[in-house]
């Protein structure tokens, strides 16, 4: 059963409205109505089949404003590539202490970076990192020696994106609390990037439906066709 709050916010969106970006960002800070900063996402059917590797939708991207959210960021590396991941800021640094802790079930974090030469090591603990998806993969470049950069760029708001079984995306662009230009930017970045990563081999409609919503809001549809064409 929704809750007064859930149906008083409901009710300024129409369901079967396919309403222009600048409107629905409008729309979904003003109906995150919750007593915390709910995180705003970006969802999208794609017109794809996942199942097919030359279909598959999966990158990075960094948004302009960031996510607002403090990121935890573990570089696993040794040496010089220590010094460097402490200077941009890592929140824990070294190989030989944490990789132990890691088979021992230590997963307080957000993101794992890795320097290429210890994924021999790390790739015996996809057990424990896989279910979480914290193993760095060189495809969403946590697996890089430019550790420095790789970790800016998640704190700076890297986020990544991967199509699900049933050709979904579900992106976080932000938090309610945002400015409206500061959310909008975001969105519009990520829409930008969706249409970017059209597979070559992708045929027909790619993008069939996009929304955004607030964690406990309702979710506003976006006119994607329109929006895409005025990209």
């Amino acid at each position: 059963m929704k809750n007064k709050r859930y149906t008083a916010a409901a009710e300024k969106v129409q369901p079967t409205t396919l309403y222009d970006l600048e409107t629905a960002v409008r729309l979904v800070q003003e109906t995150a109505t919750a007593k915390f900063d709910e995180t705003i996402e970006l969802s999208a059917q794609l017109g794809v089949d996942p199942r097919q590797a030359d279909q598959q939708v999966r990158g990075t991207v960094v948004l302009p404003n960031g996510t607002g959210r403090k990121v935890r960021v573990l570089v696993l590396a040794r040496g010089e590539k220590e010094r460097e991941a402490v200077e941009a800021g890592a929140d824990f640094v070294g190989a030989d202490e944490f990789l132990p802790k890691i088979q021992a079930g230590w997963t307080d974090v957000d993101v794992i970076i890795s320097t290429p030469d210890l994924m021999g090591e790390v790739g015996k603990l996809g057990r424990t990192l896989g279910p979480r998806g914290l193993m760095p993969n060189p495809k969403s470049g946590t697996v890089t020696f430019d550790v420095a950069k790789a970790v800016k760029d998640v704190k700076a708001g890297k986020v990544e994106y991967r199509v699900d079984k049933n050709a979904n995306l579900h992106i976080p662009c932000g938090k309610k609390s945002f400015t409206y230009e500061s959310l909008l930017e975001n969105v519009r970045t990520l829409v930008h990037e969706i249409v970017r990563a059209k597979p070559a081999a992708s045929k027909g409609r790619y993008i069939k439906s996009m929304s955004i919503s607030s964690t406990m809001g309702p979710s506003v549809k976006l006119d994607s066709q329109a929006i895409v064409s005025a990209l």
